[in-house]
């Protein structure tokens, strides 16, 4: 979903949208002799983030950005939040949202409940 919500003059472009659970930091390389490419997982987790973004519509940041991530695992092995995050960013980059990951200015990152297969939901906001 995308729309603007006005706070005096500056308007917000507000973004949220549903993405699968990605890969683990420790699956999304690998080493293919002295070079690190991305797994073949990464690659089809990347498509489809791709995919969603385009049948969504969204167009590219410009600016800064704030992004929120709200983590539903798809089980309930331990694991890091900060290993989910690397294929999310890398994965909006790829598909369009922002031209670098710099952009970024504000991320919060919260794990909630398990949900069974996991997903994201991922609110973006912007000023335009």
């Amino acid at each position: 979903m995308q729309g603007f919500a006005s706070h005096g003059k500056a308007r917000e472009l507000v973004i949220e949208l549903e993405l699968p659970y990605p890969p683990s930091a420790n699956h999304l390389y690998r080493r293919v002799g002295s070079r690190m490419l991305i797994s073949r997982e990464g690659r089809r987790y990347r498509e489809r983030v791709c995919a969603i973004l385009a049948a969504a519509g969204v167009r590219r940041f410009d600016g800064p950005i704030r992004l929120q991530i709200e983590i539903y695992p798809p089980d309930r092995r331990r694991r890091d939040v900060d290993n989910v995050q690397k294929a999310i960013l890398d994965s909006l980059q790829h598909g369009g949202l922002y031209r670098d990951d710099s952009q970024v200015a504000k991320l919060e990152v919260e794990r909630r409940g398990v949900v069974r297969g996991g997903r994201l939901l991922l609110r973006i906001e912007s000023k335009r």
